[in-house]
């Protein structure tokens, strides 16, 4: 009988509130650490290419859309 009480699992009600808490919790941490790297990625002052591209296109590959 003593073993039975150990082995079963116990349904605990009535703690949604620490469940909602944590997810609200761990959302937030995601949305900060998301603008976080955006915000470094925006600080890298990456080059911009010297060379002016320029591809000429032939107007046979073109259709018109209507």
């Amino acid at each position: 009988m003593y073993s039975e009480n150990i082995m079963k699992f116990h349904k605990r009600q009535g703690d949604r509130s620490g469940f909602f808490v944590k997810i609200l919790i761990k959302l937030a941490l995601i949305v900060v650490l998301v603008f976080a790297v955006i915000i470094f990625i925006d600080k890298i002052d990456f080059p911009t290419p010297n060379k002016k591209i320029e591809k000429i296109i032939s107007n046979e590959n073109l259709k018109v859309v209507k």
